[in-house]
């Protein structure tokens, strides 16, 4: 399968989205080479994903926002070359199309026209080429989020596009699984214009040949990797881009001693989800042990597909356990009984927080300040008391220049910061965040990774399902891996 590598030229482009008074992106030139392996960086909210759905031609027309200058792919505009560009968009949930994951992956190449003997073929090499070894049949409804990444990438690689364009394709990937994604990602495009957006730098940064990083409304660096983290570092770190080696966070509090009663406790517990309906219950761990305590942070760990999202709904209180027991004592029941998964949501709300891996799943409003003042509202509290829970994270977690914007049409790492805020609001006694720091740039994790740590500081208990090992090393009081070796009580 030979490959046509596509050229991308901007010239005075910008972009502003629909109800923005910010323009997204503003007078940006720029032009990569057919060939060229592109290495996309700037902070949360620059303008990278923008810039990427602009070069597929997915922006839409004037009712969806205003352009100006001009972005062209091989000379043409990108909504007139659709098949030169495969996206894989920043929510890979976004992108599944069909049942089955064969399917799903065919989807493009027959709106393509690629002919039918060809199709299964390139279905077949795009599957083992991410990893995802599953069989053409088996249901895109039992992916965990980083299965669904990869299903994501094999459609985009099946395309056999010229150019190939990929938002944070690594996020919800394990350590393995995202050096696995890489390397499938530069033998697949061997040949194709590659642009990658990445907070994973040091993943991608000795692959490529050049990075471009976008800053406010302006470019900030642009050179051949070594030359831009060697000349532009100072600058780099200003602006919340991650910088290979960079020192790690590490929280300024002291620890609190293990030995606490624990609020929540499992034993030999089994986790699954049921299909449609009352559906086959599918098992996706068990033989858990798990103890969540009061000012301590539990890491759940392990590769994708382990049923680590699975256990964090267990836990929240949001699916019943498939075997096992799973009991909160009394300081989080508070007369409710040890089942948390028989209590009415309005009586979760004070007792345990869930913030999913999709943002998306649990947006609920048409403006941001709407959504931190759900759970508040929902407690019946008066408009000065939901202003005081509100205000205080708006700025913590720099929400404020976008009260007044719809949450669907934030950033990836904006959403994220959301809809942990959105949970922390209603100050639950544990809370259980699924990839906390998905999509963050290094000044906002920094800043969301210390509110984490003073909410378990003030004696919130901590569930942190992630693939960040820095976040791991820098919060996590004990840890339990599954799908591997568990590690009760590796206190810090």
């Amino acid at each position: 399968m030979t490959l046509r590598p596509a050229a991308v030229t901007a010239s005075g482009w910008g972009w502003r989205h629909a109800g923005r008074r910010r323009w997204a992106v503003s007078g940006l030139d720029l032009d990569i080479p057919a060939g060229q392996r592109v290495l996309l960086l700037g902070a949360s909210g620059a303008g990278k994903s923008t810039l990427l759905r602009g070069m597929a031609g997915v922006l839409g027309d004037e009712e969806d926002g205003e352009q100006t200058g001009r972005l062209l792919v091989d000379g043409r505009i990108p909504a007139q070359a659709r098949g030169r560009a495969g996206l894989v968009l920043q929510d890979p949930d976004s992108q599944v199309v069909l049942a089955r994951v064969g399917d799903d992956v065919a989807f493009a190449c027959e709106n393509l026209g690629v002919p039918r003997a060809d199709i299964w073929r390139r279905v077949d090499a795009a599957l083992d080429a991410v990893g995802l070894r599953l069989g053409r049949d088996h249901p895109t409804t039992q992916l965990s989020g980083g299965q669904k990444q990869r299903l994501a990438l094999a459609g985009v690689l099946a395309m056999a596009p010229g150019l190939l364009l990929l938002d944070e394709p690594t996020a919800n990937l394990d350590p393995a699984g995202a050096v696995e994604v890489r390397d499938a990602v530069l033998a697949a495009a061997r040949g194709a214009t590659l642009v990658v957006v990445e907070h994973r730098v040091g993943l991608w940064a000795e692959h490529m040949d050049r990075v471009v990083v976008l800053g406010d409304q302006r470019l900030i660096a642009d050179g051949a990797p070594a030359d831009v983290f060697a000349r532009y570092e100072r600058e780099l770190t200003a602006a919340g881009v991650w910088v290979p080696h960079a020192a790690p966070w590490r929280s300024p509090r002291a620890r609190r001693a293990d030995g606490a009663a624990p609020l929540l406790h499992a034993q030999d517990l089994a986790v699954g989800r049921r299909g449609f309906g009352r559906g086959m219950l599918r098992v996706a761990a068990s033989h858990l042990a798990v103890a969540v305590q009061a000012g301590r942070a539990l890491a759940v760990t392990g590769p994708n597909g382990a049923g680590k999202s699975t256990l964090a709904m267990t836990l929240a209180g949001l699916i019943e356990p498939a075997a096992g027991t799973l009991e909160a004592t009394p300081p989080l029941a508070g007369g409710l009984g040890p089942h948390p998964a028989r209590w009415r949501s309005r009586e979760l709300l004070t007792r345990i927080g869930m913030v999913f891996q999709e943002p998306e799943h649990q947006l609920l409003t048409a403006r941001v300040r709407d959504e931190l003042a759900v759970g508040p509202r929902a407690l019946r509290l008066d408009d000065a008391a939901v202003a005081a829970r509100v205000d205080p994270l708006l700025d913590r977690l720099r929400l404020r220049r976008l009260a007044a914007v719809n949450p669907f049409t934030l950033s990836g790492g904006e959403k994220r910061r959301l809809t942990v805020a959105a949970a922390l609001a209603t100050r639950p006694r544990m809370l259980v965040l699924d990839e906390p720091t998905y999509g963050q740039d290094a000044r906002t994790w920094r800043e969301l990774a210390d509110l984490i740590d003073e909410v378990r500081d003030a004696g919130t208990a901590l569930v942190l399902v992630t693939h960040d090992r820095d976040l791991v090393d820098a919060l996590a009081d004990d840890e339990l891996r599954i799908g591997g070796v568990s590690v009760p009580g590796a206190s810090r």
